[in-house]
C-alpha cells in the first residue's frame, strides 16, 4: 500500500470525525459518511486484516510488517477522529437535537438523501436484480425505523448480541447503530453500565463488538469482491429506507420513561400540519447545505 503523508493522514482523521459525529446522530450512520468520503472499501478491508494470519506476521517478519499489513496508521487514524470528534461535539450535538431539532434533522436529511443518489451512481449496471435489491433493502430500513423500542434487558448473551448487531449497523450505510440499540432495548443498560463503571456489562458488549466487526467485515468484503453491483443496491436501500427516521417534522404519540431516560414515539407529519413554527425556510436552507457537502465530500475524495 503506498505510503501516505501528513496532508493525507489529516484529511482520514478528518473523515473519520465526520463519522463519528453522525455517529452521535440516531438515525444517521457513520458508514454513510465512509462510503462518500471514499474510505469505506479500505475501511472493511483494513478491519478485515485484523486476523489469526496477521497475528503471525508479527512474530515472523516483525512489527513493521505487521503494522503494514493491518494497514494500522489508517485505523488509529480513522478510530482517532471519531472518538475525538464524539468526545467534543456529543454536547453541542444534544442541545442542537434539543433546542433546534428542526433546522438540525433536516440539515442531516439533505446530506442522507444526496448520499442515495452518490452510492446509487456507483452502481455500474441497473437492471432487475439490482432494483428488487434496491427495494428490499429500502423497505427494510423503512420497516427498521419504525419498531417500537424494547423492553430493557442486561442478559449477557442478549448483550453480547446486541453490541454485534450495533457495530453492524454502525459499519452498514443507512442504520445507526446507537439506533439499533434503542430498538433492542439495551441502550440504557449499556450506558448505566458504562457510567457505573459495570465491567462484567462493558466486556460483554465489547466482545460482542468485536465479533461482530470482524465477522461483519468479511461477509461485506466478500460481497463487495464478487457481488458489487448487489451489495450497492442493497445499500443504497438501505440509505434511502432510513431517510424515515431522520424527517424533521413529526407528531410526538407517546412517551416512554426508561430510568432517566426517555424513548420518544412518534410519526412523522408535513411542515404545515406541525404545531408551532415549522421554520420551513431554515429547514429548507440547512437541508441544501447538507445535500451540497456530499458533492463536495465527493470533490475532495477524489483529489489525490
Amino acid at each position: 500500500m503506498e505510503k501516505r503523508k501528513l496532508k493525507q493522514h489529516i484529511f482520514i482523521m478528518l473523515k473519520g470525525m465526520a463519522m463519528g459525529i453522525a455517529e452521535l446522530v440516531p438515525g444517521v450512520s457513520g458508514g454513510t459518511i465512509a462510503f462518500v468520503t471514499g474510505i469505506y472499501e479500505e475501511f472493511i478491508s483494513s478491519i478485515n486484516n485484523i486476523r489469526l494470519d496477521t497475528f503471525k506476521t508479527l512474530k515472523t517478519k516483525g512489527v513493521k510488517a505487521f503494522w503494514d499489513t493491518l494497514n494500522g496508521n489508517f485505523l488509529v487514524v480513522l478510530f482517532g477522529g471519531m472518538v475525538i470528534s464524539m468526545l467534543s461535539f456529543s454536547r453541542l450535538i444534544t442541545w442542537l437535537l434539543e433546542f433546534h431539532p428542526i433546522p438540525i434533522w433536516a440539515f442531516f436529511f439533505g446530506l442522507v438523501f444526496a448520499s442515495v443518489i452518490f452510492v446509487a451512481k456507483a452502481i455500474s449496471k441497473w437492471n432487475i436484480g439490482a432494483i428488487i435489491l434496491f427495494a428490499l433493502g429500502t423497505i427494510t430500513a423503512f420497516y427498521i425505523t419504525t419498531l417500537p423500542p424494547s423492553a430493557n434487558t442486561d442478559s449477557l448473551p442478549f448483550l453480547f448480541f446486541s453490541g454485534a448487531l450495533a457495530i453492524c449497523a454502525m459499519v452498514m450505510p443507512g442504520i445507526s447503530g446507537a439506533f439499533i440499540l434503542v430498538l433492542l432495548g439495551s441502550y440504557k443498560t449499556i450506558l448505566d453500565a458504562v457510567n457505573n463503571y459495570d465491567f462484567k456489562i462493558v466486556t460483554t458488549v465489547a466482545l460482542g463488538v468485536i465479533f461482530g466487526i470482524l465477522s461483519f467485515a468479511r461477509v461485506l468484503k466478500w460481497m463487495f469482491a464478487n457481488y458489487k453491483n448487489a451489495t450497492l443496491a442493497v445499500l443504497t436501500g438501505f440509505i434511502l429506507g432510513s431517510l424515515n427516521k431522520i424527517w424533521p417534522w413529526k407528531k410526538i404519540i407517546e412517551v416512554i420513561q426508561i430510568g432517566k431516560k426517555e424513548i420518544i414515539i412518534d410519526e412523522n407529519i408535513s411542515p404545515y400540519a406541525f404545531e408551532g413554527d415549522p421554520q420551513l425556510t431554515l429547514a429548507i436552507v440547512t437541508a441544501l447545505i447538507g445535500f451540497s457537502l456530499i458533492f463536495i465530500l465527493e470533490k475532495t475524495a477524489s483529489k489525490k
